[in-house]
């Protein structure tokens, strides 16, 4: 008989490989969060270093006259594999590579441009992925993000604290409460026209939004 702890590790290992990269997927391509996406790619040019590619839900957005190279990064084998066959534009020049955010293989300045979607919520460092992203951009490239976070209404955010802990566990790490402009702001990135507004569709404890520009300080 296995042993109940081995067990719930089997279990969430088949969890982690074989449902949770299709049900983020699915989540992270619902109406909303697509549209979404497609007001921040395609602002993208040059060399592009995209933070957790996940599913390649961001390829059809990018602009391959605008474009040289999309580089994707992202820890998950599973979700690597779904981006390279994901859809993308005619012509658009496409690397999917395993690593981290926390500790990018790329030298010093090296793109022009860098997307993070949906991604600070999930990384295990927020503020060393931000700190790589940083190192890699060239002077007078732009990070480019969209990611949802705590809430301005205290009471929303009482609810995203509360409900956190268990909604990481299930979302792959993925967490309600970590504010957005202040984390770009403490990161030392200069932060130009930000919108911010909750989801259509979603919801509150989930839907706080933040999107727009900024320029390594």
């Amino acid at each position: 008989m296995i042993p109940s702890t081995e067990l719930g590790g089997v279990m969430a290992s088949f969890y982690e490989r074989r449902i949770l990269p299709g049900l983020l997927t699915c989540a992270c391509g619902s109406p909303g969060i697509m549209r979404q996406r497609a007001r921040v790619v395609p602002q993208a040019r040059g060399e592009v270093l995209e933070l957790g590619v996940g599913g390649g839900l961001n390829l059809a957005f990018y602009d391959p006259a605008k474009v040289t190279q999309v580089t994707g990064i992202d820890p998950s084998a599973e979700l690597r594999a779904i981006a390279l066959s994901a859809p993308r534009a005619p012509g658009l020049k496409v690397s999917v590579e395993a690593g981290a955010a926390e500790a990018l293989p790329f030298a010093d300045h090296s793109f022009d441009s860098v997307v993070c979607t949906f991604t600070l919520c999930s990384v295990s460092e927020p503020a060393k992925a931000l700190a790589e992203a940083r190192r890699v951009l060239r002077p007078g490239g732009q990070f480019l993000f969209c990611e949802h976070g705590l809430s301005p209404e205290p009471e929303v955010a009482r609810w995203q604290r509360r409900l956190d802990p268990l909604w990481s566990r299930l979302a792959g790490g993925c967490h309600l409460n970590r504010p957005v402009s202040a984390t770009l702001a403490a990161a030392g990135f200069r932060l130009g026209s930000i919108e911010k507004a909750y989801l259509p569709k979603t919801p509150r404890f989930a839907g706080w939004n933040e999107w727009g520009a900024a320029q390594p300080g």
